[in-house]
């Protein structure tokens, strides 16, 4: 077994095949690695590098990728779009796996498949000297069935389309999680107010469904603001969960510092 093998391996995906909760941090706009050291101390089990909603380049991703399989901790990337422009890219800069936004149907779900992974399972193009095997080489058959083995192919759920078909997005081999945006969806299932948290209610119960019967991890999106709904749907059978991002983490943080200085700190009454 080549000392490269174990640089490959997903902690994340075994996590979810144990049926354990992950979490992941959002990165929208660290750019050096020390954030995959926070991450890594503070528990979480993925780094999730958000090229959809940041101005992060691919260069920075794959240096993100590099430092967070390093820590222990999964990198994941979600790509803007499913193209092998930057499904294959993200993945030969060192990513194990990527997150596909905006999946609508199942035609979406098997063509990120095919970016994803290698023949026979997809048509992802070959690379000779990967981060996730330590630029060492390998025999092209064995490297390529680990990388099909450990990378993780994840469905975003946004839409009522995407909700429509959630049974035969699931249903996608290769597919291992569907991962509900609950804000995207939401917002496009005309849910406001008090109305909000039933349509997403039913939604998850419908994706977690569709999980179950196929075999597949179900994710939460954009719940980290409703920690109540966030238990009942990892009760309900949510296994991975996005925790919030470096910006959000760092102003809540420093936000709170500031505030209990303020309140235990008063002046003295001679304003010194």
């Amino acid at each position: 077994m080549s000392r490269a093998t174990p640089c490959a391996h997903s902690a994340l995906k075994a996590r979810l095949a144990r049926g354990e909760l992950a979490m992941s941090l959002i990165v929208r706009s660290a750019r050096g690695p020390e954030i995959a050291l926070v991450a890594r101390s503070s528990g979480f089990d993925a780094l999730y590098i958000d090229l959809e909603h940041s101005p992060l380049s691919l260069d920075t991703a794959s240096m993100l990728c590099i430092a967070s399989q390093a820590a222990g901790v999964t990198p994941l990337v979600r790509v803007p779009q499913a193209s092998a422009a930057w499904v294959s890219r993200a993945l030969d800069g060192g990513a194990m796996g990527v997150i596909v936004p905006h999946v609508e149907d199942a035609a979406t779900a098997r063509a990120a498949v095919a970016l994803a992974k290698y023949p026979p399972l997809g048509q992802r193009s070959v690379s000779t000297t990967l981060p996730q095997l330590a630029y060492q080489a390998m025999p092209a058959a064995e490297s390529q069935c680990l990388l099909n083995r450990e990378t993780l192919v994840v469905a975003m759920i946004e839409s009522r389309q995407g909700l429509w078909h959630a049974d035969e997005i699931a249903a996608v081999e290769g597919i291992d999680m569907l991962l509900v945006g609950a804000g995207d969806l939401a917002a496009d299932l005309g849910a406001a107010g008090p109305a909000v948290q039933a349509a997403l209610r039913d939604a998850f119960d419908t994706v977690i469904a569709a999980c179950k019967r196929h075999g597949k991890a179900a994710g939460a999106g954009g719940l980290a603001g409703q920690l109540d709904l966030l238990a009942e749907v990892v009760a309900a059978g949510v296994r991975y969960v996005s925790a919030g991002t470096d910006t959000g983490f760092l102003l809540a943080g420093a936000q709170a510092k500031v505030a209990a200085i303020r309140a235990r700190c008063p002046p003295g009454a001679d304003g010194r």
